[in-house]
């Protein structure tokens, strides 16, 4: 009798132990899972390079974390999204720094008039001006990877072959954008992108100045016949993540997301330069849009038309601390540097 019992409770030991380590193993193969929010619709270059990234760090991590994406404002919206990270409402999040200027005021020195041909290079740029100086406006989250779109430029219905055609034109504009137009003598009128397209067939105004992908896009490219390539302002975007929850994940995991962080803003400056010429050809082929290239002279005279919008952002800075001269130097630096490439 004695021996029955202990044989059972040897059983029921044994049985303990091995479910014990079934759930053990469960728990350990169950993935991580994560929330990712954005603010634009999904099919913009912001929510794509979202979506390409969660693809590569379940690929990358082989299913042991899993992405939940949130495009279109529909977790956190663009003003919200890096307090919201912060607390802790998202995991991760894409934000627009340029809709903060004041708060990411480093970063944002990226969408001054620098130059920058492309968003390859623009972006390759500002991961290195980041990685360098670690503004302490993220110091409450893990930056996993940053970004810009491509350089705005202007077009409109009306020929465009001077400087002198943008005085007192209406053009859609936003943030440092407008800025740029005020100061080469056109008329910015700020508004959604999704309102511009009603506000051109109205004639409210008269254009817009943007990344060229949005003639395909947006279809502006039936109204603005008209373009003029300035190679204006970016806008600086940047991914962070959660900092305790950042802390929560494996090694293996954050080398994966580490690993990408390059690789990803050099793919999304890719992806948007890509886009920006298939637009461009697009609007060709289809309507016949007419590209103003501007000459050296008149390059070297609109530099100096915008440039007090650099000795603004100077004054501002050095305010806050900035050591401007040397930032500025790195900036340029980085641009010229990737632009061999």
């Amino acid at each position: 009798m004695k021996k029955n019992i202990f044989l059972k409770l040897v059983g029921l030991l044994l049985a303990v132990l091995f479910f014990g380590s079934l759930l053990s193993v469960t728990a350990i193969a169950a993935p991580i899972k994560l929330n990712y929010a954005n603010f634009p619709p999904a099919p913009t270059f912001p929510c794509v390079q979202m979506e390409r990234w969660k693809t590569e760090v379940e690929k990358r991590t082989n299913g042991a974390v899993e992405i939940k994406t949130f495009p279109g404002s529909t977790l956190l919206d663009a003003k919200n999204m890096m307090d919201g990270v912060i607390a802790g409402q998202a995991d991760i999040g894409c934000l627009c720094m340029a809709y903060q200027p004041g708060r990411f005021m480093l970063t944002n020195a990226l969408a001054l008039p620098v130059g920058f041909p492309d968003a390859t290079v623009a972006s390759l740029a500002l991961w290195d001006i980041y990685s360098k100086y670690k503004p302490k406006a993220f110091e409450k989250v893990k930056v996993l990877t940053m970004f810009t779109c491509a350089p705005a430029n202007i077009y409109a219905k009306k020929p465009l072959n001077t400087l002198a055609d943008l005085k007192g034109l209406e053009l859609r504009a936003s943030g440092g954008v407008a800025e740029y137009l005020k100061a080469l003598g056109a008329t910015p009128v700020g508004m959604p992108q999704s309102e511009a397209p009603e506000a051109l067939q109205k004639g409210v105004v008269k254009g817009a100045a943007s990344s060229l992908e949005t003639l395909m896009d947006f279809k502006y490219a039936e109204l603005c016949k008209y373009v003029m390539m300035v190679n204006g302002p970016v806008y600086p975007f940047s991914v962070v993540m959660n900092l305790d929850k950042w802390n929560s994940l494996p090694q293996d995991v954050k080398d994966v997301m580490d690993g990408l962080s390059v690789e990803q803003a050099f793919w999304t400056g890719n992806y948007m330069d890509k886009h920006v010429d298939e637009s461009v050809a697009w609007s060709k082929k289809n309507h016949n849009i007419e590209i103003t290239e501007l000459s050296e002279e008149t390059l070297a005279e609109l530099e100096k038309l915008v440039s007090p919008i650099t000795e603004k952002w100077i004054n501002d800075a050095k305010e806050k601390g900035i050591n401007t001269t040397e930032l500025l130097r790195d900036i340029k630096a980085a641009r010229d540097y990737h632009s061999r490439f």
